[in-house]
């Protein structure tokens, strides 16, 4: 079913078809991302006005909306010239004004004749203690009342966009809606008390009050659950189609990792276990793993992803793991090396930076499988570069990498495992929206002998006790970041941030004491300013936020961040968990420029309170919404129309477990239910999905 269904093609017509919908206002409705009738569906009305009929305006909440019935008595043309057209109304118990600017008599006296009953509808003001009505909304014949809805939904505009066309076109669009067969499970359906598809539209888009708006409205709940559904339905596809590439038997004998294990000053807690064992079970399925490894800043990943890496040796293969910039391949390498010492096996490092002949003969043992392990940015993925036997790929910190990327290196290492590791916690419902077709390990527990990290909010206007106190810990050997704001996100800004900062600083501690990295480095100039800070030459390292991902410095344990009000929660989260790594106990400094505002203060408290990545991601969550959180361009998140990640977190996790269930029960959605699941996912236009369905 490579063609969208019938049942489906005026959903898909034109908006020009819609009633009241000219070339001109099609075009305005492109605005609001109106492209077919299908959207208009789905763009739900955000407030209602109350239009339920009162028997007159005294006692009225003025100023207000009042519905009410009126006789219709004298009309006041304007004395002169830019002066309004009055006419007096009474309705049961007083009388009172309506009020026309350029008011045309013929047409008034026709629409309001003197003496005729007529229902008004619009907004009453006191003007000198007579109330007013001016340019009523709606003016209808006493009999014909009941055409006016007692709450009218007000939809979203943009310019060129009126409430009545927008109304109209909803109305044409509703009344297009096909009869469509059930989706959800019928269980989880009648617990939830959700209304059928048709039903919960036509309720939608006609509130009865104030209840039907909000975001747990049975009505609401459901067409939500419908997007999730299917965006879920897309994932557990791609991952089922994914699984049925072939994947390999990778089974090692646990010598290799019983050495590592010994070779530590401690056990691994409970978290770590936990995941060695999922990703070792996924290793040894006849399908390819496809897993998340997500944990915290310092939760122990490099272990877990070592053992996963050494399951791969055991078996006679290679293993990968791919970082995104030098840096941090660099430093994996540097994490890994003396749990690879221990166990004998051989590391090497692949980046851009090999050239000629060094580049050849790591080529050449890595495809005889001298090599077993490589730590490599992606420049691994270059066609020349050839492996053995690779049994597993890694890829570090990738909140940029989506859904069709992960399908992509799918098709590039043809049998090999994938494991994904992240350090950024994302909430739960945004962590099933972006990784959903992925099997998500947690490493929620900090290993033993990880410090807590003391945390202070400090003035700038106290900087000057912030560098005497820095100066100090200093001449004690420690060591600190000083982390300066990007700017309005103008480069040259940002440079002049943090090199007055590096002068000043400079200046206060001494030559060759401050070190200096900003974006607008060249790559090899920045990494010598990092090797020099690592290697403790420097004691202090200004930096704009690349130092935020993965830069491990066990003797920092200070970390000054100013003006962080103007970082987000994670992003905070993330660079004070750059320090806390080493023995001393460390500090985390947030500078701000008071008067701090109050989501400011929210944030920084929220930091000085917790160290816990997945309250913190929650609270950011609530604070700036999902688009904003990890970014949507960037992060493959999709961008829903009805369902709110923050409010309706819950019903993202219902969503997974029943699109893997559906296809488990009926994989090539052939049942009544899978049928409409297949309509679902035309209605939401996944066409991916559609693909994988027709290709499987």
């Amino acid at each position: 079913m490579t063609q969208r269904p019938e049942a489906l093609w005026p959903l898909f017509a034109e908006l020009k078809t819609l009633a009241g919908v000219g070339p001109k206002s099609a075009q305005a409705l492109e605005g609001l991302e109106i492209a077919a009738p299908r959207d208009l569906l789905f763009t739900l009305p955000h407030s209602v006005i109350d239009r339920r009929p009162r028997d007159t305006v005294q006692g009225a909440d003025l100023p207000g909306v009042v519905t009410v019935a009126v006789t219709v008595g004298a009309h006041y043309p304007p004395s002169r010239k830019g002066r309004p057209y009055r006419i007096h109304v009474e309705d049961a118990q007083t009388g009172f004004q309506l009020v026309f600017f350029h008011g045309r008599e013929d047409y008034l006296r026709k629409q309001l004749p003197e003496g005729a009953r007529r229902l008004v509808s619009g907004r009453v003001e006191l003007f000198d203690s007579i109330a007013q009505m001016v340019h009523p909304d709606h003016i209808l014949p006493v009999e014909e009342a009941q055409a006016l809805p007692a709450y009218e939904p007000v939809y979203p505009l943009t310019h060129g966009v009126t409430q009545k066309l927008m109304a109209r076109a909803a109305a044409d669009a509703l009344s297009r809606a096909p009869e469509l067969g059930e989706w959800i499970d019928p269980a989880l359906k009648a617990r939830e008390g959700w209304p059928d598809w048709h039903a919960a539209l036509t309720r939608a888009h006609a509130p009865e009050g104030t209840g039907d708006l909000t975001p747990t409205a049975p009505a609401r709940a459901r067409l939500a659950y419908d997007e999730l559904m299917a965006h879920q339905l897309t994932l557990a596809l791609a991952r089922v189609h994914r699984r049925k590439g072939k994947g390999r038997v990778t089974m090692g004998n646990g010598a290799l990792r019983r050495k590592v294990l010994a070779s530590l000053p401690f056990r691994p807690t409970g978290a770590q276990a936990r995941a060695m064992d999922e990703i070792a079970e996924d290793m040894a399925g006849p399908e390819r793993m496809n897993r998340l490894l997500q944990g915290d800043v310092g939760a122990g990943k490099t272990l877990v992803a070592f053992m996963a890496l050494l399951i791969a040796v055991e078996a006679g293969g290679q293993g990968v793991m791919m970082a995104p910039t030098e840096i941090l391949a660099r430093q994996h390498l540097d994490g890994l090396k003396p749990l690879a010492d221990s166990a004998g096996v051989v590391l090497e490092l692949l980046t851009g930076r090999d050239k000629g002949a060094e580049r050849r003969a790591k080529l050449a043992a890595l495809a005889r499988g001298d090599i077993q392990i490589l730590v490599g940015t992606h420049a691994v993925f270059q066609a020349d570069v050839a492996f053995a036997d690779l049994r597993l790929a890694i890829v570090d910190e990738q909140h940029r990498f989506g859904v069709r990327q992960r399908l992509e290196l799918g098709r590039k290492g043809a049998a090999a495992d994938v494991l994904v590791m992240t350090a950024t916690p994302i909430p739960r419902s945004l962590a099933l929206a972006q990784y959903g077709d992925m099997d998500v390990s947690l490493l929620d527990e900090k290993p033993p002998g990880r410090k807590a990290i003391r945390t202070a909010l400090i003035s700038s206007e106290r900087m000057e006790e912030v560098v005497a106190h820095l100066r100090k810990a200093v001449a004690e050997g420690r060591q600190a970041y000083w982390v300066c704001p990007l700017v309005e996100e103008s480069e040259a800004v940002d440079l002049t941030a943090s090199e007055e900062r590096f002068k000043h600083l400079r200046a206060v501690l001494g030559e060759g004491v401050v070190g200096l990295v900003h974006g607008q480095m060249p790559p090899a100039e920045k990494d010598a300013a990092m090797a020099r800070f690592v290697a403790g030459e420097t004691k202090v390292l200004v930096a704009t936020t690349v130092i935020e991902v993965g830069v491990n410095v066990p003797n920092a344990s200070i970390m000054v961040i100013e003006r962080a009000e103007w970082f987000g929660l994670a992003q905070l989260h993330q660079l004070r968990g750059r320090v806390g790594r080493g023995e001393a106990e460390s500090t985390c400094l947030l500078m701000y420029q008071p008067p701090l505002g109050e989501t400011g203060m929210k944030r920084l408290t929220t930091l000085r309170e917790t160290e816990d990545g997945f309250r913190i991601s929650e609270v950011d969550l609530e604070m700036r919404g999902a688009g904003d959180l990890i970014g949507t361009a960037q992060s493959g998140l999709p961008r829903f129309r009805v369902a709110d990640l923050e409010h309706q977190a819950g019903l993202m996790a219902m969503a997974q477990s029943d699109a893997r269930k559906l296809l488990h029960d009926d994989p090539a959605l052939e049942s009544d239910r899978g049928q409409a699941a297949r309509m679902l996912l035309w209605l939401m236009r996944q066409d991916e999905a559609i693909r994988l369905i027709s290709v499987g």
